[in-house]
């Protein structure tokens, strides 16, 4: 048997102080005793894995309600933050690199945001020239922004809403794999497990995790607006429930050009800048006008600064996912296809200098909106390809993806390349978009 170790708040806070149960880490199972407006946060290894179960009162996850006995996995090199508005008593079982409870959380804040949101929800729902809230959340890196969209989306639909999920992180992945912009209607709580539904999800193919191409970023982003929008007018739920959207941690530069880019593609009405007040006050002085407010919101103490080697496991681990399944219940097919059976396209031409810095007369060498066939070679090994829902290649700038192939072999002999796909039988499209995303697979970490 484990150690067993109870904790539980006395009056003296707000502080967020480890409790005795941060020395007994290593505890095969601990047992947690929260008071109102408390948070438990659970960190697990890289190689570690542990369950939480709710044993008495109420408590969420994320803004997903748990339920009473329910036990959640908390994965390799995860973090969860239990939280409770009126007291819970929690179990926490197996490998833990640190678990404490904090006793200041931004949840109220949080929960104060999403009241807003719904009265304007219920306005829209009542008169059919109203608009549901079109949300951003931005904010540099590691502030926990993905987190407060994830609530956000949570509290909305446990009142019955079903806002669009909308992800600008290309790094992220939070909705199928990174290098992608998409959008997903939340109906139900994001299982926590499991992450976003991915039954109904938009996807554009960027093809890399940073933007090198604002241009071509810009115009997705632009083309998701344009869907949003026709989305609204085709359905009153819809334009009632409006969307959240999480946003890059690029904030400086051109970062704050994409973010404002944004802001006005998608029609945001309501931003929610998260972590750092220099941004906020930019946004305000640069949105004085518009119908769009700026809101401050509180970085949760939970979130840390996360190393390149997480970033690169955690981005890892989005591939494996859509490909594997979140607990790798998913047996993906290896296929293969001939070169003659498929068209390669990449989308961009590089970076391209102003026209004021060329010769007079002379247009740029390189089109960021170019549309360009790639010639197969043993480069494509190990590389995600999209599979285009354009079926020429003029298509290709308008169009959004079906899903990814992951190349795991390619013959230049036969000429052929073998590829794992999440389902067995011939690929929606012929036609597949290259960008710069490899993964290693399975095996290679």
């Amino acid at each position: 048997m484990g150690r067993h170790s109870t904790t539980s708040s006395s009056t003296d806070r707000p502080t967020d102080r480890p409790t005795d149960a941060m020395a007994d880490a290593d505890a095969t199972t601990q047992t947690f005793v929260l008071e109102a407006e408390q948070e438990l946060r659970v960190e697990t290894a890289r190689d570690g894995e542990a369950r939480v179960k709710l044993l008495e009162g109420a408590a969420e996850i994320f803004g997903a309600e748990i339920a009473k006995h329910q036990s959640v996995a908390c994965g390799k090199g995860r973090k969860l933050a239990v939280f409770t508005y009126h007291g819970a008593t929690v179990e926490v079982t197996g490998e833990v690199e640190i678990a404490y409870v904090a006793g200041e959380t931004p949840m109220v804040s949080y929960a104060n945001a999403h009241s807003v949101l719904h009265a304007k929800r219920l306005e829209a729902a009542k008169d059919e020239t109203r608009e549901g809230p079109r949300v951003m959340c931005v904010g540099p890196t590691d502030v926990g922004k993905s987190t407060v969209c994830a609530i956000l989306c949570n509290y909305a639909a446990r009142v019955g809403h079903a806002p669009l999920y909308v992800d600008l992180d290309l790094g992220q992945g939070a909705v199928t794999v990174p290098g992608t912009i998409c959008a997903a209607p939340i109906d139900a709580q994001i299982d926590v497990e499991e992450g976003i539904p991915l039954e109904m999800p938009l996807a554009y193919f960027y093809g890399d995790l940073t933007v090198n191409n604002p241009d071509y970023y810009k115009h997705i982003v632009t083309r998701l607006g344009t869907m949003l929008d026709e989305r609204s007018k085709a359905n009153e739920d819809a334009r009632a429930a409006g969307c959240v959207v999480n946003t890059m941690g690029w904030i400086d530069g051109v970062g704050l050009e994409l973010l404002l880019h944004a802001r006005e593609a998608l029609g945001i009405d309501h931003v929610f800048v998260i972590g750092q007040e220099r941004l906020f006050g930019q946004l305000q002085q640069k949105l004085n006008g518009t119908d769009c407010q700026v809101f401050r919101l509180q970085k949760s103490g939970g979130v840390v600064e996360r190393t390149p080697e997480y970033r690169r496991a955690s981005r890892d681990r989005m591939f494996k996912e859509y490909f594997y399944g979140p607990t790798g219940e998913l047996a993906p097919a290896s296929q293969t296809a001939y070169f003659s059976q498929i068209s390669l396209y990449r989308i961009g031409g590089g970076p391209r200098a102003p026209t004021s810095a060329l010769p007079i007369g002379q247009a740029p060498s390189t089109d960021p909106m170019r549309v360009a066939p790639v010639v197969p070679s043993t480069s494509l090994l190990h590389s995600v390809l999209a599979v285009s829902h354009g079926k020429t290649q003029g298509d290709l700038l308008t169009s959004n993806v079906a899903g990814f192939i992951y190349v795991t072999e390619v013959d230049m002999m036969q000429k052929k390349f073998t590829y794992l796909s999440p389902c067995a039988g011939d690929l929606p499209s012929n036609v597949l978009l290259v960008g710069n995303l490899k993964w290693l697979g399975e095996d290679g970490k």
